[in-house]
């Protein structure tokens, strides 16, 4: 059984940069092997795609993050990141990890994933 695990939310200022870890066990190389992806939730607000990776390395990103997020794979650590860049009040949500063992297609879409992380909490002000 996948497991995934948020680390490295925290407060920061406007403008601020900030690094998200996503911690993958229950099988060996599951970043390798599985399409991953980073999404968000803000109070009253619906679960939104913000980046994600396939099993080639290709990314994409939200157009709100495109060029201030990025999300990096380490297949030795087996742990999946997003460094935050240019941080701003509306970046604030609780950020979650995905992993899909299906077909990996829409990959900024919740429904293409079938684990997920407890989530770490973002705040920008």
């Amino acid at each position: 059984h996948v497991q995934l695990v948020e680390s490295g939310g925290a407060s920061v200022q406007n403008g601020g940069s900030l690094t998200l870890s996503c911690a993958a066990s229950g099988y060996a190389n599951i970043v390798r092997r599985y399409c991953m992806g980073w999404f968000r939730q803000a109070p009253g607000k619906e679960r939104e795609g913000v980046a994600a990776v396939d099993k080639e390395g290709g990314t994409d990103y939200a157009d709100s993050v495109d060029g201030r997020f990025t999300i990096t794979k380490d297949y030795g650590k087996d742990t999946l990141y997003l460094q935050m860049n240019s941080l701003k009040p509306e970046d604030t949500a609780m950020y979650y990890c995905a992993a899909t063992s299906r077909w990996c297609i829409r990959l900024l879409s919740s429904s293409t994933y079938n684990y997920w992380g407890q989530g770490t909490q973002v705040t920008v002000s």
